[in-house]
């Protein structure tokens, strides 16, 4: 018996170039077949479908389930940041009314001083602490080796004192002195005597409240500049009187910036 002869195989249809798009097309057809069968299973008002639906789908895209639906609009804030900008702008509008009223007490000590003509003797400067009267010159407010006000100290201090009194802020007074000396033990003991003799001509002359002022000695520590030549130390030979702010550190921080805005709006 002959056996059988095979019938050859059939070689398989080359593929074409041009028939990819038969790929994307089935991948579109996926896809809307799923679109149709979401939208069919949420055709129907069913609560138990609805939640196995959603809890299907959150799985699928690997998300947290939660019983919670956000309809918030806009930019979402977390709670604990939600007031932090309205408090920026509120501390920066007190820091804006704090440079304002000690740039007034500024300009009614430098009327004063102008009156009398004293004004050059006095340097002003407004920052995080307040308001400092820089009591600075040569021999101006102190002779050399002494901490014994000049009468030239005391027309400065009956000008700037009466300006700060009607006021409720505290004042530092801080005494300094050039690293030259040689009728002292020490620039510490001459630069706290010179604070506090300032101090009592305030209180006792011009009538400031005691418990409102403090005396501090710094020596030679904080010179008026640092790059100084040693003919310049006699700069050092001065007392700064600062006018504390009662604001709270946060307002005092943006002090500065409400100073540079007040003069580029000039």
């Amino acid at each position: 018996m002959s056996p059988r002869r095979r019938r050859p195989l059939k070689k398989p249809a080359p593929f074409h170039v041009d028939e990819r798009w038969a790929v994307s097309y089935m991948d579109m057809i996926t896809v809307l077949f799923c679109l149709f069968v979401v939208l069919f299973a949420m055709s129907t008002v069913d609560q138990n479908k609805f939640e196995k639906l959603r809890n299907s789908l959150a799985t699928g895209f690997g998300t947290t389930v939660t019983q919670k639906i956000d309809t918030a609009n806009g930019t979402v804030v977390p709670p604990d940041q939600a007031n932090k900008d309205a408090e920026g702008f509120a501390n920066l509008d007190l820091a804006l009314k704090e440079v304002d009223r000690l740039t007034s007490l500024e300009k009614q000590m430098e009327a004063r001083l102008a009156e009398r003509g004293i004004q050059q003797d006095v340097q002003f400067q407004i920052d995080e602490r307040g308001l400092t009267v820089k009591l600075v010159g040569s021999q101006t407010f102190f002779q050399p080796d002494s901490s014994v006000l000049t009468p030239r100290a005391n027309q400065v201090l009956d000008a700037v004192t009466p300006v700060v009194v009607p006021t409720t802020l505290e004042v530092s007074v801080e005494g300094h002195a050039a690293n030259l000396i040689t009728g002292y033990p020490s620039v510490w003991e001459l630069s706290t005597e010179r604070a506090t003799k300032v101090l009592r001509y305030m209180v006792e002359h011009d009538g400031l409240p005691g418990p409102r002022v403090g005396a501090t000695g710094y020596g030679s520590s904080r010179p008026a500049n640092p790059d100084q030549t040693e003919a310049e130390h006699e700069q050092n030979r001065r007392v700064d009187v600062v006018v504390l702010s009662d604001k709270p550190e946060a307002v005092r921080a943006l002090i500065p910036e409400a100073l540079k805005a007040r003069t580029e709006g000039k």
